[in-house]
């Protein structure tokens, strides 16, 4: 089993790399404005406290408060920092990324209490779009300004091209330089992208345009990458807060990296209905969700939750958490890895242990279902099977979690047969693949299940895991719109939950025909039939 500082450096890799799937490619400008800040930030020179923090912030003149937009974390550490700073008694100015210069009434009109929030988004363009938006991180910091009657300069700039990010911080210094300027030298609280915040970057920008008017700056960074790692391999990022950089560079630690990725993988991942979890109440949300499923269904629940393990992307050392749960072998170990790798939330019957990939609620709901199926079938839920037996059992425990994440979020969807269809003909890859499979098979599945059977990709776990995902899912939608229209009842659901799937293809097949799921005509065979000790199971 690999280090728990490897396994999330790996982590952190995976998600960079799917990040840069969902964004442009970066110039040779934005690399080497990258690796300034990289080089900035590849170590400390000291551990200090959060005291230590404010007490510098306090001093300074100018403070660059580093953001990742999408963390709240971030927003809610840079809203800490301010309350500390009201308390010097200095006047405080606020600089905000979040609005651009040109917005700069707006803003002001708002924070005087003369806008309302759903005006003052869309003038500002930033209409609100769902629970993972941002600005749900920001909206506390105004209302502070407001109750205070702070004054806020907004400091962003829309710019595109090879220059947009000198551009940006051009246009952030000026309004930050006229504000130090101001006769009564207020502090400056900025709160800008984490890589603007390098003292090459907009801190550069700002010295330049103030000339010969001294003002003392500081930097304050959050989660930076060398920063965390270099902690990490010491043994001390789980007992840091603070570090200091230079004299006038410190680096808040409130969470990993890769929980800074994560949140912004669920921001461009976001479904319908679906809601962040904040790290720190991910365990709770679990087992509210387990507690309301188990109701919803009529299973008992009980004090069981409570001695679930809940793993996430925050935890540093998951691994080493779940081996001394349960006895793993070392091939089982590499596969647990894979699977954290492979960003995707697992039940993990053995350990009583639940890994969660993503802070969101659909995952949690789902995770949940699947921590209730386990308690009504226990150790059949992972019996030694056949290849084709296990994809087969995988499908029906895919289909029982989505269907449980529906009870919570019934505006989830899934990716639908025409989907597929559009993936195998424009895909690539593993995605190609998966849509090639799920077609095929649901086709078979219609008239002719032992034809579906010989097409299971028994030769490769990650496709029959992407193909069982996807047609679980499927069943799993059916299953959520027939329990809505009342198709079928609350005992055929505790009946589906408490089947051990000992012929699982045949309980599929007959899942889909009674359903209709894939294009054939729902057949009025009821549910229990596919109940435990029936022909059907």
């Amino acid at each position: 089993m690999r280090s728990s500082l490897s396994l999330q450096r790996s982590l952190f890799k995976h998600q960079a790399r799917q990040i840069a799937q969902q964004v442009q490619g970066a110039s040779p400008r934005f690399r080497a404005y990258q690796r300034r800040y990289e080089s900035a930030t590849s170590g400390f020179r000291k551990v200090i406290t959060l005291a230590e923090v404010d007490a510098r912030v306090a001093k300074a003149d100018l403070v660059y408060v580093g953001d990742y937009h999408t963390l709240r974390m971030a927003q809610q550490a840079y809203l800490a920092l301010l309350r500390s700073a009201l308390s010097s008694g200095r006047r405080v100015v606020l600089a905000l990324e979040f609005v651009e210069t040109r917005h700069q009434a707006t803003l002001a009109a708002f924070v005087a209490g003369k806008l309302s929030e759903k005006v003052f988004l869309s003038r500002i363009g930033h209409p609100y779009r769902g629970p993972f938006d941002i600005w749900p991180g920001f909206a506390p910091i105004l209302e502070l300004a407001r109750k205070k009657k702070l004054e806020v300069i907004a400091i962003d700039r829309r710019a595109t091209g090879p220059r947009s990010l000198e551009l940006r911080d051009a246009a952030a210094a000026r309004p930050i330089v006229k504000a130090s300027k101001a006769p009564d030298r207020p502090l400056v609280l900025a709160l800008v992208g984490q890589f603007h915040v390098a003292p090459g970057h907009l801190p550069a920008r700002v010295e330049a345009l103030l000339g010969e008017t001294r003002r003392e700056s500081l930097v304050v960074y959050q989660n930076a990458e060398g920063v965390y790692w270099s902690l990490a391999r010491t043994g001390k990022v789980e007992t840091t807060r603070a570090v200091e950089l230079s004299a006038r560079e410190v680096c808040l630690v409130n969470t990993s990296p890769v929980v800074c990725q994560r949140s912004f993988l669920d921001y461009v991942e976001a479904e319908a209905g679906d809601a962040p979890i904040d790290e720190s109440g991910i365990a709770l949300t679990f087992r509210h969700l387990a507690r309301d499923i188990g109701r919803f269904t009529g299973l008992k629940v009980g004090n069981a939750v409570d001695q679930v393990l809940v793993l996430s992307a925050g935890d540093f050392n998951a691994l080493e958490r779940l081996a001394k749960r349960a006895r793993f072998t070392a091939a089982e170990l590499r596969h647990l890895e894979r699977h954290v790798l492979s960003l995707e939330s697992a039940w993990i019957p053995r350990a009583r242990a639940v890994w969660i990939a993503s802070f969101s609620l659909n995952h949690a709901a789902e995770e949940a279902a699947h921590f209730v199926r386990h308690l009504c079938v226990g150790d059949a839920m992972e019996r030694p099977r056949s290849r084709s037996d296990h994809f087969w059992a995988r499908c029906l425990e895919e289909a029982l979690g989505f269907f449980g994440s529906r009870l919570v979020n019934p505006k989830r969807r899934c990716t639908q047969l025409d989907e597929w269809t559009w993936h195998f003909e424009s895909g690539r890859g593993e995605m190609k693949r998966v849509a090639a499979f799920t077609l095929a098979i649901s086709t078979a599945l219609g008239d002719d299940l032992a034809a579906a059977q010989k097409m299971v990709p028994v030769s490769s776990l990650s496709l029959m895991n992407g193909v069982s995902h996807s047609l679980g899912y499927l069943l799993g939608d059916a299953l959520a719109q027939a329990f809505a229209r009342k198709v079928i009842s609350a005992a055929d659901v505790r009946a589906l939950f408490r089947d051990p799937f000992e012929a699982p293809a045949v309980t599929f097949a007959a899942l889909t025909r009674r359903l209709g799921v894939f294009g054939t005509a729902p057949r009025p065979t009821p549910l229990t039939e596919f109940a435990p000790g029936s022909s059907g199971s």
